[in-house]
């Protein structure tokens, strides 16, 4: 017997979740919670979704959801909401995914705070929450953590990882983005809420949202974030995008202390001439990944995607592929989408954390935080929390 869940928001990075949730092998039943019933309407209406939606799993609110027989919920609202709406789907006996961020929110004391709660949460109520980091399963990521169990790598030395992200790339305009996060009901609450942030001079910076760049080289490493010092660039022309929406800095470099006695340099980029990157480069003893090679001291080898992710079971392959606009299955951000929704539906069917569970999620949340605020301080050197490796450590 399979599992039922619910995809709540159906806005553009929802809707692209969709369909695999709803073709995975083992959900039997799947619900949709927005409150633009529209959004819902265009999947309740496809053929391909009859056997596993039926019109009363149609919901206009987290509450609804939340009071319904429904085992998990997927959350792709808005980013502030992220945290608050874990913690109640949770309370209310649901496992959670969550979309990127943890929660943005311009207060890194308030980020910490949500932190511990998702954590406390968890712990407190048995259900489990899964981050869905698309880093965590890019093809690299897959890869080295591979390799590191093997002892490949010897002992670690030195990382780096790094999210570039002009706001105005070609292929996914920040601009745009903000606009159409802040057109809908919850845009409009947050944005009063966001000018009283600024009004009491709390600002954000990139580093508020780090998972993109901290969760490849620690997840590979199995290490947390002991101590960071960081700096800033703050925007030099004047551009409403930083400033109206409170931001300190639009760039922002990190260099952090590790518990395995290794460094690692983090970079969050919001304004540079590049081409977006999201990756990472990981240094060994024995030996290193760097740009899509593996090396050690006598030679290099070029890996593809391919060589480097493994590959989902087979009957899920299949699924997947009967509602794929393509022939490939491993598509969205390097290839991690499938792989993000078939651990969290395998994890929930087998009654066990996810990988990315809540005590990973928070490290590389907190390391980020920890970031800005020494960043604010000039490169202070700060500690950087944790909340230990949860039950099954």
């Amino acid at each position: 017997m399979g599992i039922s869940l619910g995809i709540v928001g159906l806005g553009s990075f929802g809707s692209s979740f969709a369909n695999l949730f709803m073709s995975h092998p083992l959900v039997d039943r799947i619900a949709l919670c927005d409150r633009e019933l529209d959004r819902i309407a265009r999947f309740a209406e496809l053929d391909h979704w009859q056997a596993k939606f039926d019109p009363r799993d149609a919901y206009a609110s987290l509450d609804e959801i939340c009071a319904s027989d429904i085992d998990a919920v997927a959350l792709f609202t808005q980013p502030w909401l992220h945290a608050p709406q874990a913690v109640q789907a949770m309370q209310a006996g649901k496992h959670v995914y969550s979309a990127v961020p943890i929660v943005m929110l311009p207060d890194g004391d308030e980020i910490l705070d949500w932190c511990a709660r998702l954590v406390e949460t968890v712990e407190r109520s048995g259900q489990s929450y899964m981050l869905g980091e698309t880093t965590f399963y890019r093809p690299e990521a897959i890869y080295c953590r591979r390799r590191n169990e093997e002892g490949a790598f010897g002992d670690f030395v030195y990382s780096e990882g790094e999210y570039y992200h002009d706001v105005d790339s070609p292929s996914s305009n920040l601009r745009l983005v903000q606009a159409h996060r802040l057109a809908g009901q919850a845009g409009q609450e947050w944005i009063a809420a966001r000018d009283d942030y600024i009004s009491r001079g709390i600002l954000t910076g990139p580093m508020h949202y780090p998972t993109h760049s901290t969760s490849g080289p620690m997840s590979v490493m199995n290490a947390r974030a002991l101590k960071v010092c960081a700096w800033g660039y703050a925007n030099r022309t004047d551009d409403t995008y930083f400033n109206d929406q409170g931001y300190a800095f639009s760039n922002e470099t990190a260099l952090f202390q590790m518990s395995n006695g290794s460094t690692m340099r983090i970079c969050e980029l919001r304004e540079i001439g590049l081409q977006n990157r999201e990756t990472f480069r990981i240094y060994g003893t024995h030996g290193s990944y760097e740009h899509e090679q593996w090396c050690d001291k006598e030679s290099r080898t070029p890996l593809t995607p391919q060589e480097m992710r493994h590959r989902l079971p087979p009957e899920v392959e299949d699924a997947f592929r009967t509602v794929s606009r393509t022939s490939e299955v491993y598509g969205g951000h390097g290839g991690s989408h499938p792989f993000l929704v078939h651990e969290f539906v395998e994890a929930v069917h087998q009654e066990r954390q996810p990988a990315i569970h809540v005590w990973s999620a928070v490290r590389y949340m907190a390391a980020g935080v920890i970031a800005h605020k020494s960043a604010l301080k000039d490169g202070e050197i700060l500690s950087v929390p944790d909340w230990g490796d949860g039950p099954d450590a």
